[in-house]
């Protein structure tokens, strides 16, 4: 198996696996959250704030991990050479 391949795709299944473990905790502490506002102050709901706060947090970890765009291995590749070009410049050495 190509080495490069299994190790790309290791670090695939890592961000999935955490933006699953994300999205768990978001989920669990959120309904712990309202539980008690509910419950300890009915007639203030506050519970939305940070359910709203943290959601924007999930949300651009769910983007930057399931984004076609940003996870493409072609364009994650281009970006890479680009970068080993722009070092190569500033020591004044091609680029392989």
């Amino acid at each position: 198996m190509d080495d490069i391949a299994y190790r790309r795709a290791v670090a695939r299944v890592e961000a999935r696996l955490g933006f699953y473990r994300h999205a768990t905790i978001y989920v669990a502490v959120n309904l712990l959250l309202a539980g008690l506002n509910l419950i300890r102050t009915p007639d203030h709901l506050w519970f939305q704030w940070p359910l709203f706060g943290w959601g924007i947090g999930l949300l651009a970890h769910g983007v930057s991990v399931f984004s076609y765009r940003w996870n493409h291995p072609a364009g994650k590749e281009r970006m890479i050479q680009r970068e080993m070009e722009r070092e190569a410049r500033r020591r004044q050495v091609p680029p392989s």
